[in-house]
């Protein structure tokens, strides 16, 4: 990603400080330090079951909170439920989706519109094939229509923080591509800040400018997502994969 500044030059827009979530009175995450600045890319990787799905359902208040801080745009809120951090500018694409199958593409797009950049005209530019769908019902829609709607539905809300949960799992190749295109661009041609959980690590490390490896609900790596591309070794170690 070309865009990326030094971290230290650019203002945290999330900070999770000592961070112990998880279900009930399970803890998943552990003591978890993070930081992600305004207008990056941040992917957390790991191996499955380690917390990462756990920490971005944590960010947007979907957990039980045990210990530690969640600070967003300078404001704390690990005390706010989740309807209330979206209106902060937070939103959030879940690995099932869940987009509102009986409302057409359009009404799902409309429904949770907030005013901001962001607009059906915009989405559709992203998405074409959203446009040629607009009238069809949510459940009319094969699964990379269905992601790309959920996608749309997210910006729509106009966040500052877009939290994605294994967005092209499932896809086919060639909308796996797609999907990874319309995040670079959102990115590239705004200030928006991505946290992308991905279990496709290459490809997860080749569309981002930082990263995080997460292991047993704890960061246990973070740097440049090109240095750990490059490096199998280390990508061995962290993850048990040979890149």
């Amino acid at each position: 990603m070309e865009r990326y500044e030094p971290a230290a030059s650019k203002r945290a827009l999330l900070e999770l400080r000592g961070l112990c979530a998880g279900y009930g009175p399970a803890r998943v995450l552990h003591d978890l330090d993070l930081s992600v600045h305004r207008g990056e890319t941040l992917v957390v990787i790991g191996r499955n079951g380690v917390g990462k799905t756990t920490l971005i359902e944590s960010i947007i208040g979907l957990t039980t909170h045990h210990a530690g801080e969640i600070w967003f745009d300078g404001k704390r809120i690990d005390g706010l439920p989740a309807h209330l951090r979206n209106r902060h500018g937070i939103a959030w694409v879940p690995q099932q989706r869940e987009i509102f199958s009986s409302l057409t593409v359009e009404e799902n797009l409309t429904v949770v519109h907030r005013e901001g950049t962001w607009d059906t005209e915009r989405v559709y530019s992203l998405f074409p094939r959203l446009e040629e769908r607009r009238r069809n019902y949510g459940n009319q829609l094969s699964g990379g229509e269905q992601q790309m709607l959920a996608l749309g539905r997210a910006l729509m809300t106009n966040p500052s923080l877009l939290l994605l949960d294994e967005p092209v799992e499932g896809l086919a190749p060639l909308i796996v591509q797609e999907m990874l295109t319309a995040i670079d661009r959102m990115q590239l041609q705004s200030d928006m800040t991505i946290v992308l959980v991905e279990q496709k690590f290459d490809l997860a490390l080749a569309h981002s400018e930082r990263c995080a490896v997460i292991d047993h609900g704890s960061v246990v790596h973070s740097g440049l997502s090109s240095e750990l591309l490059g490096n199998p070794r280390l990508m061995d170690r962290l993850l048990g994969v040979s890149a």
